[in-house]
């Protein structure tokens, strides 16, 4: 009995010592992200030799009743983010990242002190600047399903920065938070993917990815009659337009293009393809995007039925597809590198529920930049491109498919 009695107390003592442990560990951990949540991060510079500006505009198609809206009968209402080439006066500051009620993108709740802190995240654009002499294609582009506009801002700086005037568009009703007139608007069901099944979910899918190619075009169309009032009076060249977008937004930039007579040419950043140009291919030329081991070019082992549908659509696709087609794999990338959560502080459980992979996140986004501009400087200008013709300065990049 006394054997067993001294047993239980150094049973319970380790207990007690392990249980210290453990709560000075985690102090530790919560006070190391508490530190890191609040030091500041700048988001990868542009490469383009343009100063950037951005202004944001509210657009409302009345030719379109909102099949997303929560009650019938309502236009289609969108909001967009303009990033362009600007002549900004010496020493004017940075925009804010998420001004006003677009700061609710943050992470709600506990998750949010393990994310840097959105007033502490720097970008390059300049609010409002004046815009630079020159006039300057169109790109159109659209964030995955749930996210929004400027968390892709790194991409359309750099964008910008390459003599090009951006779109941000953010899917209303799909995105889990958006800002109509000041008033932040949530997601609705309608405006969501319907999951039961694998059929059932494309079927879904097809119908939702026609409404977002329809706000990039409609999207398209008001960019270019900027042209002849205001800031950008002179400024816009729409005879050609380049559709891109990730994930569900790399569907719609396929199918935009495909509906669009004056897109020259579609990039698609891990997005599986959906709509009728699955069947019908592309005519114009296309750029694949992937993650590590993603089907969306159409050369993985599938390991789900979602996966085989991935690898189905795209091969489908390419099939029936008769313009050019680039397709690379960057390698240590998960889905969500391709937006600027990849460049802000995330404690490692929020990192593994976004879906981030091992490569360092500025790296990736610098890889996709300079992918996706020489991609659009090839299109929109038939500049030649060495990244786009053979094997990859990059060694994280596995070049799956060039154009001849």
């Amino acid at each position: 009995m006394r054997t067993h009695r001294r047993g239980l107390r150094r049973t319970l003592r380790a207990l007690l010592v392990l249980a210290i442990v453990l709560v000075v560990a985690l102090g530790g951990y919560v006070g190391y992200v508490t530190v890191r949540q609040q030091e500041e991060v700048a988001l990868p510079a542009p490469t383009g030799r343009y100063p950037v500006g951005r202004t944001t505009v509210d657009w409302t198609d009345d030719a379109r009743t909102d099949p997303l809206a929560p009650r019938p009968g309502m236009p289609r209402e969108l909001s967009a983010w303009l990033w362009y080439p600007a002549a900004p006066a010496p020493g004017a500051a940075p925009a804010r990242y998420t001004p006003g009620a677009w700061a609710g993108l943050h992470l709600h709740g506990p998750l949010g002190l393990g994310e840097t802190r959105f007033d502490h995240v720097r970008v390059h654009a300049v609010a409002d600047a004046p815009a630079a002499a020159g006039r300057f294609p169109v790109v159109v582009l659209e964030p995955g399903l749930g996210l929004a506009a400027p968390q892709y801002t790194t991409l359309a700086e750099n964008l910008a920065s390459h003599g090009y005037l951006v779109a941000g568009i953010t899917p209303t009703y799909s995105a889990h938070l958006t800002v109509l007139d000041g008033r932040p608007v949530d997601a609705t069901p309608a405006g969501g993917l319907q999951e039961s099944d694998a059929a059932a979910m494309r079927l879904s899918a097809d119908r939702l990815v026609s409404v977002w190619a329809a706000d990039d075009r409609f999207a398209a169309s008001r960019v270019a009659a900027l042209d002849t009032t205001g800031r950008f009076a002179g400024h816009v060249d729409a005879a050609a337009t380049v559709y891109l977008g990730h994930s569900f937004g790399g569907a719609a930039a396929l199918q935009a293009c495909h509906d669009d007579p004056r897109c020259a040419g579609a990039a698609d950043l891990d997005g599986t393809q959906f709509g009728t140009v699955v069947q019908s291919g592309l005519q114009k030329p296309m750029m694949l995007l992937g993650s590590q081991g993603s089907c969306i070019t159409g050369t993985c082992r599938p390991g789900t039925a979602d996966e085989q549908s991935a690898r189905d659509a795209a091969r489908t696709l390419l099939a029936a597809s008769t313009g050019p087609v680039w397709s690379f794999q960057l390698d240590g990338a998960r889905h969500f590198n391709f937006s600027d959560y990849g460049a802000y502080y995330l404690a490692a459980p929020i990192r593994l529920l976004v879906g981030l992979g091992p490569i360092d996140g500025d790296e990736a986004l610098s890889i996709t930049d300079a992918y996706l501009a020489a991609f659009v400087d090839h299109v929109a200008r038939g500049t030649p491109e060495p990244l786009l013709a053979g094997s990859s300065p990059y060694p994280q990049v596995e070049v799956q498919r060039t154009a001849s």
